[in-house]
């Protein structure tokens, strides 16, 4: 197989992103377009030692699940990559991708995925676009490229922002220089992204300087359509859409977003799940998978702007929310103010930073939240909260490989993965959105390590308490689990030996796991107790 060669092709399965996946000559092949049980002609463009890419030419055998795309730019953006496969099979492939991940990456022989929470009309969705301006029109990019796909309406986006895009577009049209020219850095307006909320719509204007031509008059007409307008500057040769310096040029600061009940702001800045309609089923699914009774302590990792922090509160007795960007904590912080709520409180910082220091300080909690970034959790940060012992832990992932890596950390740690509900917070492209409900095991189904009392040397002045007396007393005084190995590496730094036979493998390079910090700090003051150490 070389480059430019034709090929013909059976398509076996569809990748992460959507694309079909088929062998050929010993090699994976990857031809976006395609579908699972499909014979297609691809046309070769790149090939490497192990696998090769291929452009659809024609479809030989159709899938009966093949059908025709309502938008007339799907073809051309590269928005959506899913639109002509029937909603039924989007959501069948979506949960065979969770499925598969957990299976293989994960390690999980045959995990519980739940059939995908999908919508009921899957279209005009989307309550956020971020739309690029070239040449005097608004679009979208051609996939893999920076070539403009002129676009009058999205199928995914509020079928309102069609005015918006006609208003800016007749003012884009009175001078070449409104549009941005991303090679010569020239021009003005870049983006234009509109948001939509129950309190109504907000449009920025993304530019290339911090003045427009016209602007009063592009201003009134566009607040005739939305609740604010503002003037996000943005002057830097970069992909990243948008600035940090901000113009209210007309209309009102902030827009309320209500959600489960719950009013937040929204802002030029702020961030939220751009699926209002799924984001409820979501945070829904995630509430009940910790089963909380009103007395827990919950720690939520990456609570962004607290939203979900806020309706864990409702049903526990204190929630710890901990993110690494300031505005979404101060979003935070300001949303539990706007809705009355008390018992939760915020943290701004790295969570594998926080956590730590939190626990460190005696905070403990009795459920766990992660909703991290789509690189997963730092797994320094799954072990520490993984040795809290907290009954429950809930992961929300928006990438199933990930997802995958750290519930298998966490299954190392003794947890059990129960159930997996993949949601559809992104219909007709490959995204998928997951809530896993995993469940400390009973100590009786797992062993750290089994030690024989017999083989340690006991000294009188370390027999004043049993490995089980310092396990029971850490234990109950901070429901944490330790294990016997850790115990006898404290007790060796501080000059009580055990056998050599206990600590040290026969085994060439023997690699032990060591106590973690937190930990060791827990078995001192242990020791300390039966006056064991000073």
């Amino acid at each position: 197989m070389t480059k430019n060669d034709t090929i013909r092709i059976s398509i076996e399965s569809l990748d992460f992103e959507g694309k079909g996946v088929g062998r050929l000559d010993g090699r994976v092949v990857f031809v976006p377009g395609a579908l699972p049980g499909e014979q297609v002609e691809a046309l070769v463009i790149r090939v490497t030692a192990s696998y090769a890419v291929g452009k659809l030419l024609r479809v030989l055998v159709p899938s009966p699940e093949r059908v025709t795309p309502p938008c007339p730019y799907y073809e051309k953006c590269g928005g959506c990559s899913l639109m002509h496969l029937s909603y039924a099979a989007q959501l069948a492939v979506k949960r065979q991708t969770v499925t598969d991940a957990l299976r293989h990456i994960g390690a999980f022989g045959d995990p519980n995925v739940l059939p995908v929470a999908g919508m009921d009309e899957p279209f005009r969705y989307r309550n956020k676009v971020q739309l690029p301006v070239a040449g005097g029109r608004i679009g979208m990019f051609s996939p893999r490229s920076h070539r403009l796909v002129p676009v009058e309406d999205c199928l995914i986006g509020d079928a309102d922002n069609r005015a918006i895009l006609s208003v800016v577009e007749r003012w884009l049209s009175a001078a070449p220089e409104r549009s941005y020219d991303e090679i010569s850095g020239r021009g003005l307006l870049r983006h234009l992204v509109i948001k939509s909320c129950t309190g109504g719509r907000m449009i920025v204007l993304v530019a290339n300087g911090d003045r427009l031509p016209d602007e009063k008059r592009l201003t009134d007409e566009l607040l005739s359509l939305a609740g604010s307008v503002y003037l996000c500057v943005n002057r830097a040769k970069t992909n990243v859409i948008l600035g940090r310096e901000l113009r209210l040029l007309g209309g009102r600061e902030q827009l309320d977003d209500v959600l489960l009940g719950l009013h937040a702001a929204v802002g030029p800045l702020s961030f939220r799940q751009v699926n209002s309609e799924q984001t409820e089923k979501l945070y829904t699914m995630a509430v009940e998978a910790a089963g909380l009774s009103g007395r827990e302590t919950v720690f939520d990792a990456y609570c962004g702007a607290g939203v979900l922090s806020l309706l864990l509160a409702r049903h526990s007795a204190r929630v710890i929310g901990v993110e690494i960007v300031p505005e979404a904590v101060e979003a935070a912080r300001a949303n539990a103010l706007r809705n009355g709520v008390t018992n939760a409180e915020f943290f701004c910082g790295a969570c594998e930073t926080v956590f730590p220091r939190l626990i460190a300080e005696g905070t403990r909690a009795d459920a766990i939240l992660l909703d991290p970034p789509r690189k997963g959790c730092e797994e320094s940060l799954l072990h520490v909260l993984a040795g809290l012992g907290a009954p429950r832990i809930v992961y929300i992932s928006c990438n199933p490989a990930t997802l995958a890596r750290d519930a298998a950390i966490l299954a190392k740690d003794g947890y059990g993965l129960v159930s997996a509900r993949p949601v559809d917070m992104f219909p007709h492209t490959a995204h998928v959105e997951t809530v896993v409900q995993l469940v400390r095991k009973k100590p009786d189904t797992y062993i750290d390590i089994t030690v024989d009392m017999d083989e340690l040397d006991l000294t009188s002045f370390e027999a004043k308490a049993t490995y089980d007396e310092i396990k029971d007393y850490i234990f109950d005084k901070y429901h944490v689990k330790v294990s016997s190995l850790y115990i006898a590496q404290v007790k060796q730094r501080h000059g009580i030996i055990e056998r050599d036979c206990y600590n040290n493998s026969k085994k060439d390079n023997p690699k032990q796991h060591q106590c973690p910090p937190e930990k060791v700090t827990l078995i001192e003051e242990a020791l300390r107790h039966f006056k064991m150490i000073p």
